[in-house]
């Protein structure tokens, strides 16, 4: 059994507008009667990034005029900085074919078009790029002619030496865009190690005009649970996307995917995600795995601490803002797969690479 914290009631209504955007016809509101406290519900909105969509589903019902001006407001600026990366992802699914270097998107506007009747609400700060280690070189050059710069690691790094120890670089323009630059996808190699640029993939139409390579279904889902496993899924908007993109899936299929994401490396972390958005929305319903996931220990320690990330915080302060927040995450990093040798190498990789950092800004 899940030991899941008692959710606030705005945490609960934030869940069930999430919910809205992919799990209804949109046809009726999310249920709002009760006591609630509106401005901490437009403060969890902002701290889990899913303004948009609880906009999108509280416009439909009863609310106080200025929680929804505020919802609306914020998800006029999401919907108008989507306009603005879909326009940047065009142009470098471009730039990138020009010269024959492979180029995946990851989470974003992609996932949101596979995931959510709008797109354009899932609010995204980053564009993530995944390409090929030995084109690092190339790919910052020509992110660097469209005028990025790199913001991390500092300038006095070199590129390659800082990508052989971190999985991206952060880069960023003067009009606000950011791009995450990936050369593999897990901060640890020993989970989804398979995956790169030239695993299987899709096209997927964010607008008309706009089609975008990403993973498949079966390798995008093993990428997601290991991405909110290696922040212990503290935020709504990652176990949002995951349920939806698996809702409504033909019977059998999500045993399927589970056990694909097994051969593909993602081991605990699959587990995980699966408890978690089972518990917030229900994912497993139908499924013979909620039993079977549930019975191995580690995973029900593994989503519980991730359920108190989530919805067990008293406040909205980010991790890295509470006394020892970011350890309540890397401890559960050692459990992603089994064996002393992983919690052993994960342990290493996670004091190797705060040295890493803290010498690459001294």
């Amino acid at each position: 059994m899940i030991r899941s914290p008692a959710p606030s009631r705005e945490f609960t209504l934030l869940a069930r507008c999430c919910s809205w955007n992919f799990a209804t016809s949109g046809d009726a509101a999310p249920d709002t009667s009760g006591p609630l406290d509106w401005q901490r519900l437009i403060r969890l909105s902002r701290y889990h990034r899913v303004q948009g969509l609880a906009w999108n589903a509280i416009s439909k019902a009863e609310v106080p005029s200025e929680v929804a001006d505020e919802l609306a407001a914020d998800a006029r600026s999401i919907a108008a900085t989507n306009l603005a990366i879909v326009r940047e992802c065009g142009e470098l699914s471009e730039a990138f074919a020009r010269v024959g270097m492979p180029l995946l998107f990851l989470k974003g506007l992609s996932l949101g078009a596979l995931a959510y009747r709008n797109p354009l609400l899932k609010m995204g700060w980053y564009v993530d790029l995944l390409i090929d280690p030995g084109d690092l070189p190339a790919a910052a050059d020509l992110l660097t002619s469209r005028g990025f710069a790199v913001r991390e690691p500092p300038p006095a790094t070199e590129l390659m030496t800082w990508h052989r120890r971190s999985k991206e670089s952060l880069w960023t323009r003067a009009d606000g865009l950011h791009i995450e630059l990936h050369t593999r996808l897990a901060d640890n190699p020993d989970l989804i190690p398979s995956l790169d640029v030239h695993s299987s993939t899709q096209r997927v139409a964010v607008t008309p005009d706009i089609h975008l390579a990403t993973f498949r279904r079966d390798e995008l889902f093993a990428y997601l649970c290991v991405h909110g496993a290696s922040s212990a899924w503290f935020r709504l908007k990652w176990a949002s996307d995951l349920a939806a993109l698996i809702h409504g899936r033909p019977e059998g299929e999500i045993d399927r995917l589970y056990r694909r994401s097994q051969e593909l490396g993602a081991h605990r972390a699959a587990a995980q995600a699966l408890l978690v958005t089972d518990t917030l929305f229900g994912s497993l319903a139908g499924t013979g795995l909620r039993q079977t996931l549930a019975g191995n220990w580690p995973n029900r320690l593994l989503a519980t601490a991730a359920l108190h990330q989530l919805a067990g915080r008293p406040d909205e302060r980010e991790p890295t803002e509470a006394p020892f927040g970011t350890l309540r995450i890397h401890w559960t990093q050692l459990l992603l797969k089994p064996g002393l040798g992983f919690a052993l190498s994960e342990a290493g990789r996670q004091i190797s690479d705060v040295l890493h950092r803290q010498a690459a800004w001294a």
